[in-house]
């Protein structure tokens, strides 16, 4: 992936070396900590529910960065992010609509966020409260280390996908699912809500990859790395590993075929039309 050919100019508040609040995760119940840190740690939006893990960088070693100070990391995330708003402002403007376009915030270790504390264990996440992407800048070294899917183009996978639920907030999809959620006479049927939001996020992640292919030069080899970092977090996959077995009404994110579909699904289509994972449900 030639990510220096995309466009840069992102909105990055780097908080990295600015004495951000040290310290681990937030701890919560649930069915199998290990589980539930996993799956939390990957494509999640509201740090109050996570738990587990720390995470590094794309292609280079973790260094201690000053604000401000654009290292390779930086701006990788910057490209990134400026080429989702490019993408995502093109197709709001083709709906007649007007896209915001999120802050990115590199941190380390920890740090306030409008949703709460965040810290590294939560991983990447969107806080909609105050429409900004968060990532500790180790994260991509855990996607390594834990999950064997590196590359650029599965890291760029994790950040397209998180500002796939700010759209979702844009939309007014977020909102819909919560109140749908709020009104579940379920833990299971809320559940359901909370995997079509994320396999949309997927889709939408996958709409981005289609708009950038031409200009990054995107190959097979680098799909293959989105693919197996979506296959290695589905939620089937990641509970048969913790636990053994596997809870369907727990699912919160997705199988890892499902992942898998529905970013190909918007990889191959380019439009987020085709990216109705709720199927009239709200």
């Amino acid at each position: 992936m030639d990510w220096q050919n995309l466009p840069g100019g992102g909105n990055i508040e780097d908080r990295r070396g600015g004495g951000g609040i040290p310290g681990g995760g937030i701890a919560v119940g649930g069915v199998g900590g290990l589980i539930i840190a996993l799956i939390a740690m990957f494509f999640g939006v509201d740090p109050g529910a996570i738990l587990g893990g720390q995470g590094s960088a794309p292609t280079q070693t973790q260094t201690q960065t000053a604000p401000g100070q654009q290292d390779t990391s930086y701006q990788f995330v910057d490209r990134i992010l400026a080429s989702t708003d490019q993408v995502w402002s093109g197709i709001f403007a083709q709906a007649g609509r007007t896209y915001t376009k999120p802050t990115l915030v590199l941190y380390s270790g920890a740090t306030p966020t409008a949703c709460g504390q965040g810290s590294a264990a939560a991983g990447p996440f969107y806080c909609p409260l105050d429409n900004k992407v968060y990532l500790d800048t180790s994260f991509f070294a855990q996607m390594d280390r834990r999950l064997g899917g590196g590359g650029d183009f599965a890291y760029s996978y994790v950040i397209a996908h998180e500002v796939g639920h700010h759209v979702q907030n844009e939309l007014g999809i977020a909102d819909q699912v919560t109140r749908a959620q709020q009104q579940a006479r379920s833990e299971a049927e809320a559940n359901r809500y909370s995997v079509a939001l994320e396999l949309q996020a997927d889709c939408f992640a996958g709409v981005w990859g289609n708009k950038v292919s031409s200009l990054a030069n995107l190959t097979e080899a680098d799909v293959r790395e989105a693919i197996n970092t979506a296959t290695a977090i589905g939620d089937d996959t990641l509970q048969r590993q913790g636990q053994g077995y596997v809870v369907p009404d727990s699912f919160t994110h997705g199988t890892s075929q499902q992942r898998v579909n529905w970013f190909m699904t918007g990889f191959r289509s380019g439009d987020p039309n085709k990216c109705d994972t709720f199927n009239g449900q709200l």
